[in-house]
C-alpha cells in the first residue's frame, strides 16, 4: 500500500505520515522546500518523540520524498498509483495541490481502487474544498476523473511545537491526538489507520475540535502576547489568562450543544483535557508561533467568529470571544506578514471597512456592533502611541 502526503512539515511527519507508516503505508511525502525534500531522502528513519505524561518514541520507515515544485510529474506519477492521498498544508495551498492530483487521476490505471482523498487541515470541510478545486483544475475532465477518487473530509488535532533548528527530521509533538473521518465515502473499504476513528457524522467533531482546541490555542497565544509572555505553557499559568480562555471555551461549548447537542457535562471535561494539553511544559511552544496568521484567525468562519456569530444568532453570550477577538487585533509580530498587515490595516481602513473585510460579518449581522467596537478600540489605542 503506498499513501502519498501533500506536506512534509512537522505535521505532516508527526502526526498523518506517523499513523500512516503504522497503517503499513509506504509514504511518498511531497514538498516544496527543496531543504527538507533532501533531508528527508538523506535518512532511512527519523524520529517521533512524544514529550509529556505516557509520551514515548516512534521510529517510522519506509518513506521518501518528492520535490513538487521541481518535478511535479513525479509527484503525478505517485498519485497515479496510490491507495490514499493526504494533505497537512494549510487551507489556502489547496488549489496548488489540486492540478498535480488532477494529473494523477488522469494517469490511474483503469479498473484502480479509487484513490482515498482526505485533506487534514485546520478548517470546516477541507476536504470538500480540495474537491472543488480539483474539480475546477480538471475542466471539462472533471467528472470522469473525480469518478477515480473518493472524499471524506476529516478533523484531526495533535499540538507539533515549533522544532529545533538542528533537530533533523525529527519531530517532537504531544502524546495526544485525534483523527476523525468521515466513514460513507469509503462505502466500507476504510483505510488502515491505527488510531483513527471512522464517523457518519463528521461535523460535531470537526466543531469540537476547532471551536475548542484551535479557539483555546490562539486565544492563550493573543492573551499572553498581551501580558508579555513567551510561552502558551507559561501564558496559561497566568491565572487571569487562564480565566478568559476558559470563558472563552464555556461559550463555544454552549454553542456546540445548541447547534449538535452534546453532552455539557462531556464538553466540560474535553475543556478540562485540552487546557492541561496546553499547560504542557514539555512541549516548548511559543505565543508567537501560535498566533501567527491573526487575519485568517478572525476570519468569517474561523475558530472566534464563527462560534461567536452562531452565539450571537442564538442570543448566547459572546463577551469572552469579543475579548478574544480584541487581543488578536492587539498582536503585533513584525516577523509575521498578516499580523504586519493587520495593523497596516487597522491604521489607515474605518472600523466599518475593516469589520466587513477582514471578518466577513454583515453589519446587519448581531455579532457585528461588538466587533466593530472591538476594532474601535484598537484603532484608539493605536492613534494615541
Amino acid at each position: 500500500m503506498k499513501a502519498v502526503h501533500f506536506g512534509a512539515g512537522n505535521i505532516g511527519r508527526g502526526f498523518v505520515g506517523l499513523l500512516l507508516h503504522e497503517g503499513g503505508y509506504e509514504v511518498v511525502f511531497s514538498d516544496v522546500a527543496d531543504a527538507l525534500v533532501d533531508a528527508i531522502n538523506a535518512v532511512d528513519s527519523y524520529t517521533v518523540h512524544e514529550a509529556g505524561p505516557g509520551g514515548t518514541d516512534h521510529v517510522v520507515t519506509g518513506f521518501r520524498a518528492v520535490n513538487s515544485k521541481t518535478d511535479p510529474d513525479a509527484v503525478a506519477d505517485e498519485v497515479a498509483t496510490a491507495d490514499v492521498v493526504t494533505t497537512a498544508v494549510g487551507p489556502t495551498v489547496l488549489r496548488f495541490v489540486a492540478p498535480t492530483i488532477v494529473a494523477g487521476l488522469a494517469r490511474r490505471a483503469a479498473g484502480a481502487a479509487p484513490l482515498q482523498v482526505m485533506a487534514c487541515e485546520n478548517a470546516i470541510g477541507a476536504t470538500d474544498t480540495l474537491r472543488a478545486e480539483i474539480e475546477k483544475a480538471a475542466g471539462v475532465d472533471a467528472e470522469e476523473l473525480l469518478s477515480r477518487a473518493v472524499f471524506a473530509n476529516t478533523a484531526v488535532d495533535r499540538i507539533v511545537p515549533g522544532q529545533p533548528a538542528d533537530g533533523g527530521v525529527d519531530v517532537t509533538v504531544e502524546p495526544y491526538f485525534e483523527w476523525a473521518i468521515e466513514s460513507e465515502a469509503f462505502g466500507g473499504a476504510l483505510p488502515k489507520i491505527p488510531g483513527a476513528h471512522f464517523v457518519e457524522n463528521l461535523a460535531p467533531y470537526i466543531e469540537r475540535k476547532l471551536f475548542t482546541v484551535n479557539t483555546g490555542h490562539a486565544a492563550t497565544a493573543y492573551f499572553g502576547a498581551r501580558a508579555g509572555i513567551e510561552r502558551i505553557s507559561d501564558a496559561l499559568a497566568d491565572p487571569d489568562i487562564a480565566a478568559r480562555v476558559s470563558a472563552t471555551l464555556e461559550e463555544t461549548s454552549a454553542v456546540l450543544v445548541a447547534e449538535h447537542g452534546l453532552d455539557p457535562a462531556e464538553l466540560a471535561q474535553y475543556r478540562s483535557t485540552i487546557l492541561e494539553r496546553f499547560r504542557n511544559p514539555a512541549l516548548v511552544d511559543t505565543v508567537q508561533r501560535v498566533g501567527r496568521q491573526p487575519l485568517r484567525k478572525i476570519s468569517r468562519h474561523e475558530r472566534f467568529i464563527g462560534p461567536a456569530a452562531m452565539a450571537a444568532e442564538r442570543g448566547l453570550s459572546t463577551i469572552a470571544l469579543v475579548g478574544a477577538v480584541t487581543a488578536a487585533l492587539e498582536f503585533d509580530a513584525p516577523d509575521d506578514e498578516q499580523s504586519v498587515e493587520m495593523q497596516e490595516a487597522l491604521r489607515t481602513e474605518d472600523a466599518l471597512a475593516f469589520t466587513v473585510r477582514t471578518t466577513g460579518l454583515d453589519p446587519e449581522h448581531p455579532l457585528f456592533p461588538a466587533v466593530r467596537d472591538a476594532v474601535l478600540s484598537r484603532q484608539t489605542a493605536l492613534n494615541a502611541s
